[in-house]
């Protein structure tokens, strides 16, 4: 069985799937893009306001799922250009400190919806 995980603080799925799922005791998280859920409007940006906003979202689903950015083990990210690899950094070490920080994936892609730079997904401990 699985439970569905849906919140007005992160942006609605723009397709065939949730903002996240619940099985056992893990939580998935679909992937998130720069969209802003206050107004459903695409942000845009350089790859440091689009990985801001992309975690301010993850954010939002993990919570919504009875998790937090603590509790991640691991995320995938998919960039549409590897040189942006120490700027996503930067800003995603502000929301995982090395210390503690999840497992995680990194590829290069050649296009993301909404011509995104940057898209993340999660899995978390509940």
């Amino acid at each position: 069985m699985k439970d569905i995980i849906s919140t007005d603080k992160a942006p609605k799925a723009i397709g065939p799937y949730n903002q996240a799922t619940v099985h056992g005791q893990t939580l998935y998280v679909s992937g998130q893009i720069a969209i802003n859920p206050e107004t459903d409007d695409w942000e845009g940006g350089d790859i440091e306001a689009q990985t801001h906003r992309v975690l301010k979202n993850l954010k939002a689903v993990l919570e919504a799922g009875g998790s937090a950015m603590e509790h991640v083990l691991h995320c995938t990210i998919y960039v549409r250009d590897m040189a942006d690899y120490p700027r996503i950094n930067n800003v995603y070490s502000d929301y995982f400190p090395a210390k503690s920080a999840p497992a995680r994936a990194l590829v290069a892609v050649a296009g993301l919806p909404k011509d995104a730079l940057i898209e993340m997904t999660a899995i978390a401990a509940i």
